[in-house]
């Protein structure tokens, strides 16, 4: 780092966010104390999210659990269902144990300090601090996306992700020499969502534009060093969309562990990588005069592409439901906790079944 440039300071950035903080749903106000069960709630959802797809399932899911004692005492499904569309389901599972936790060992209460809330469930590293340091303005430290981008430019840290996370820890560590870690803490997340993107940063406009390395360099694009991804191979498979007579359809709830686990399929096949369509019906789950869509489902995940070919038929209304399965009635099926890929599969066959 070039010796001659200024260092930063925490007061420059506070300043700064005293002028600019985001009007957030779960952000208290100016001289209000945070909730830190609408603290930990939104930080769980922002995981691997954005803030605007964020937003609305935020403001429903305190509609329907407004409190911490309202989320334990939830059943399973209402929480998979109220979280359906925002992927990374073991989310869901992880936030409804640690609010039975919460309301089981600890009065409903959060514990305040970072070791407290790492023996919850589901909470790591980034989220323990995250809490600790907003919703009680303890000196901890929260290292998302925002903040490796902000911290790696500022101090242009070579180290590739996610090993340099340490080295960000401690030179966050070494800013918080102040009375205000909650809104420090905000205030990094902001400075990297709203003036340090990940392209084009409007480095005229930061509050640290005189000490940031990277700026000096003109090297601001390059990081956060990362090394190159492998992509995956991508999977394939099939769905079948099976109609009753009177409307209702085939559906299944996927086995608690594991990918989507909890969350509501149509039923189908295993995802391979040498799937044969060929096969297919042999994983047909009732007996049908199936019709094969002609253009796949396709759905990224995060260590895989998928591609689900899409059945679609109708059947009688005596048809029994396999063991395991169950047929939902039509107007009920926006009640059913189905993730993207089988919303997709969904609506994709209903579709193909008006044709028919």
């Amino acid at each position: 780092m070039d010796a001659s440039a200024s260092q930063p300071r925490a007061t420059d950035l506070l300043a700064w966010y005293d002028r600019h903080r985001r009007v957030l749903p779960w952000r208290a106000l100016p001289g209000e104390r945070a909730d830190p069960y609408r603290v930990w709630v939104s930080e769980i959802m922002l995981q691997q999210t954005t803030i605007a797809a964020v937003k609305p399932y935020f403001e429903r899911f305190m509609a329907r659990f407004p409190s911490v004692e309202a989320l334990a005492a939830a059943p399973s499904e209402s929480v998979m269902q109220a979280w359906a569309g925002l992927g990374y389901y073991s989310r869901a599972r992880n936030l409804h144990a640690c609010a039975k936790a919460v309301a089981d060992q600890h009065g409903g209460r959060f514990p305040d300090t970072e070791e407290g809330l790492r023996a919850l469930p589901g909470i790591g590293a980034y989220t323990s601090g995250a809490v600790a340091a907003i919703a009680f303005d303890r000196p901890a430290v929260a290292v998302d996306g925002n903040v490796e981008r902000v911290i790696t430019r500022l101090f242009a840290i070579e180290d590739e992700m996610p090993g340099a996370k340490p080295l960000i820890r401690e030179r966050v560590l070494a800013l918080l020499s102040h009375g205000r870690p909650g809104d420090f803490a905000q205030a990094l997340m902001d400075l990297g969502a709203t003036i340090c993107t990940p392209r084009s940063p409007a480095c005229g406009l930061c509050p640290w534009r005189e000490p940031c390395q990277a700026r000096i360099d003109g090297t601001q694009e390059s990081f956060p060093r990362k090394a190159a991804k492998k992509a995956g191979k991508t999977r394939y498979g099939v769905a079948f969309v099976a109609m009753r007579e009177d409307g209702a359809v085939l559906v299944r709830t996927r086995p608690a562990k594991g990918l989507l686990g909890g969350m509501v399929e149509v039923p189908g096949s295993d995802w391979r990588a040498d799937y044969e369509l060929g096969d297919a019906l042999r994983d047909q789950p009732v007996s049908a005069r199936w019709r094969r869509l002609m253009l796949p489902v396709r759905h990224v995940f995060t260590h895989f592409p998928l591609e689900l070919t899409v059945f679609a038929g109708r059947v009688p209304l005596e048809t029994q439901a396999p063991e395991g399965m169950r047929f939902t009635p039509f107007n009920r099926l926006k009640e059913e906790a189905f993730p993207n890929v089988f919303l997709k599969a969904l609506e994709a066959g209903l579709e193909e079944l008006q044709r028919l």
